[in-house]
């Protein structure tokens, strides 16, 4: 495995990034939608791919611990470095919240988890009525649902930030930032 250097991010930060980007995104707005419409059907893809995701939100939590963060590509101020870095912060804390705090709810909530049919944690039904479920733990439950709310106002404000950064890097600084993250060799000034 390839590390990053100044002037290319490796094949696995780009991956990763990416991955994790992508999923966390479709995530959090079908999240959105079936929370707005109520479409319940939707919860066993949600679910499954809340459980996928961890595998990569570890491997990228572990690959940036390995890897170090990627060094700038300009010279940007204190500030710039501060905020660039409180984002990244808030990125990796939302995506390895969110599915957390997801499985905290669904499961200990009762309604179980699995992955593509697998079956995780099972449901467990009221026995009174088995159309409902009863909580393992109700307590930790609410918390994991007030956590996935949370996490998911926080990511949507740190994805906003993190693009409007990007955006900033390419457009304005025309520094290779965005470049560098869709695998090209850019110029390190600084």
């Amino acid at each position: 495995m390839r590390p990053d250097t100044p002037t290319r991010l490796s094949g696995n930060t780009i991956a990763l990034h990416w991955i994790v980007a992508v999923m966390m995104i479709v995530l959090t707005l079908s999240g959105l939608y079936m929370e707005q419409a109520g479409v319940y059907a939707l919860y066993p893809w949600h679910k499954s791919f809340g459980v996928l995701i961890v595998l990569f939100v570890a491997l990228r939590v572990l690959w940036r611990i390995r890897n170090g963060w990627p060094a700038h590509v300009g010279r940007y101020t204190r500030i710039e470095q501060w905020l660039a870095k409180a984002v990244h912060w808030l990125l990796i804390i939302g995506t390895v919240l969110m599915p957390v705090s997801g499985f905290m709810m669904s499961a200990l909530g009762g309604h179980g988890v699995s992955l593509f049919g697998l079956e995780l944690v099972a449901p467990n039904p009221d026995p009174a009525d088995p159309q409902q479920v009863v909580p393992i733990n109700a307590l930790l439950a609410q918390l994991g649902h007030w956590l996935h709310g949370l996490g998911g106002n926080l990511l949507i404000g740190a994805v906003a930030l993190h693009l409007v950064g990007a955006l900033k890097h390419h457009l304005i600084d025309r520094d290779g930032t965005l470049r560098r993250m869709l695998g090209a060799e850019v110029q390190v000034s600084g």
